[in-house]
């Protein structure tokens, strides 16, 4: 049995859904910190037990045992605290998937730090954004030429960051900044938990995370310590992670991707990281990465599974992943079927947000249906509300929401709901818009079927309202992406002076096509075949790509204002 998972799980092992769902627990000890309690118990436990199997685009290997984590994440601590970082300073860090992201979240925990992950994909005007409302004293960064640039630009317009630090390419000196690495390594890894008023709570904030902005300015998503005991639901009965295999989940550090599946839930259960640090994504590097590192279960963003299909997957070896999911976006049941077809895997899918662990999900003893993303996880109450708070009936259409979640961090009591974050950091006014009366309204909308699946529509802003229909736009794009011209889709509103609001398909074609008005009758014929005729795009527009926000997701809000102003 797993020592450290089953102090926080007082049972492991469930007959099928039904019994997981109604008898889940997780228990939350009041001073539970996944730093000491689980990286340095692995250590104590196993101390040559494999945390980290770390792959990038040269082919370069290297491993780390989870008493590498505690020595090296120690000596990161004293690091910290002699640069005058301490309980809740907050220090960013733009880290790629370099080994120092695990080890400086672990080494933030151990001093109550709160951590604020960031993709290399910010700008200046971003950095200025993100350290200036979240008080940023601290930021810790790859050497990488064009995010110095960006961080030396933005720098003068940050009045609380004191300190920069940089990883890796020997530049830090020279541009007067800190070299991490080299700090580290001189370090002390004599370290001791914090005591007094320095000690670590678990209602201390933990992490933020800037919520994907694809409509206004980004929001800070704060989580507590007890965020890691929520992904054990995500790591053990979601994406399958098998205690002593390496589990790889493709995403950038600076996504909430990245805690839902490269650090909390995957220790906790036992499971080594398989980490492929690339500079830039190609399909071709990531399944030469996969063939190193060999996981027992994997883990992507739909995007990449829609990459993938497109290449001859026949030359690759898949026989040692034994378990394969998808969040970040709904996987359409042509790249599901495909993605089966070519490489024999069944892609799981799972629903969340940056604001919470995995919440709904084809769990492991449910059998699949392509386009959904399977039933409730236990303990949130999960439920489809209508306009009105009202449950909704199957096939109605309702806001996913959680009506478990008791009071927020702005209310006078809180019950520790572990994987829900506490509210949006320093703005009370959008956490109640979403939070009140013990319910968390998540923005998502979909509808379930008499077997309790649940089945995605979009965004409550996405959905299109079309002489009298209401159309949500992931059918359409799951039925345009069946078409082999079809690489990547965005279906949003378009505005129409008799209808109101039409269909509108904005797509990125595959390699080998070229737009024309006849391939436009085609994809439109193409979706009134295989859904209900009203849901044809009446509108097509052929682009080179799509806007997406830093994290990947497409950004349909963009195109709706540009289609508006022409």
């Amino acid at each position: 049995m797993n020592e450290i998972l089953s102090r926080y799980c007082p049972r492991i092992e469930f007959e099928n859904y039904e019994d997981f769902f109604g008898n889940y627990r997780c228990t939350v000890p009041a001073d539970f910190n996944f730093a000491f309690d689980v990286v340095d118990e692995w250590a104590r436990i196993q101390p040559d037990k494999q945390a980290l199997l770390w792959t990038n685009d040269t082919g370069e290997m290297q491993s780390f045992t989870f008493a590498d984590m505690k020595r090296l994440s120690c000596k990161a601590a004293n690091v910290l605290l002699s640069l005058g970082i301490g309980k809740g300073d907050v220090v960013m860090l733009i880290l790629k998937q370099r080994p120092e992201v695990w080890i400086l979240l672990t080494a933030l925990m151990k001093i109550g730090a709160v951590a604020i992950p960031g993709t290399y994909q910010l700008t200046a005007k971003d950095l200025v954004y993100r350290c200036t409302i979240a008080d940023v004293k601290m930021l810790i960064s790859v050497d990488d030429a064009d995010l110095l640039e960006n961080i030396k630009t933005a720098r003068v317009q940050c009045p609380h960051l004191e300190k920069i630090a940089l990883v890796g390419a020997g530049r830090a000196e020279s541009n007067g900044f800190i070299d991490m690495r080299a700090a580290i390594e001189q370090a002390s890894d004599q370290f001791y938990a914090p005591t007094g008023d320095k000690a670590v709570k678990l209602n201390d904030p933990m992490l933020i995370y800037f919520s994907s902005g694809t409509t206004g300015m980004p929001k800070m998503v704060l989580h507590n310590y007890s965020l890691p005991l929520g992904h054990i639901v995500t790591a053990k009965y979601w994406q399958c992670v098998e205690d002593g295999k390496v589990h790889m989940t493709q995403t950038d550090s600076g996504w909430a991707k990245f805690a839902w599946g490269k650090i909390y839930g995957q220790w906790i259960c036992g499971a080594a990281i398989g980490a492929y640090d690339t500079e830039k994504f190609t399909p071709h590097g990531l399944l030469e990465a996969i063939q190193r590192l060999r996981p027992a279960t994997f883990c992507a963003p739909a995007t990449i599974f829609r990459y993938l299909i497109k290449e001859d997957l026949s030359a690759y070896d898949f026989s040692f992943i034994k378990h394969t999911s998808v969040a970040g976006e709904p996987l359409s049941p042509e790249v599901y079927n495909k993605i089966r077809e070519m490489t024999g895997l069944e892609i799981r899918e799972g629903f969340g947000q940056s604001e919470s662990s995995v919440l709904a999900a084809c769990f492991k003893w449910l059998p699949v249906k392509p386009g959904s993303m399977g039933k409730p996880a236990p303990l949130f109450g999960l439920n489809l509300l209508d306009e009105n708070g009202e449950v909704c009936d199957d096939g109605i259409v309702g806001t996913i929401s959680i009506t478990g979640a008791g009071e927020n961090m702005y209310g006078a009591s809180y019950d520790v709901l572990p994987g829900l974050f506490r509210g949006y950091w320093k703005d009370e006014e959008i956490t109640r818009d979403v939070w009140h009366d013990g319910v968390y309204r998540t923005g998502d909308m979909a509808w379930h079927d008499g077997d309790g699946y649940y089945w995605f529509v979009g965004r409550n802003d996405d959905v299109i309202k079309c002489s009298g229909y209401r159309i949500g736009p992931f059918e359409v794009e799951s039925a345009l992406m069946e078409h082999p011209s079809v690489l990547e889709c965005a279906v949003t509103a378009a505005p129409d002076p008799m209808r109101g609001q039409v269909v509108k398909a904005t797509v990125v074609l595959s390699r080998g096509f070229e737009p024309s008005d006849e391939l436009k009758r085609e994809l439109q014929n193409h979706v009134k075949r295989v859904t209900a005729p009203y849901k044809y795009p009446r509108v097509v527009e052929f682009v080179a790509e799509l806007p997406k926000t830093i994290s990947g997701k497409i950004q349909r809000n963009v195109i709706r204002k540009r289609d508006e102003t022409r």
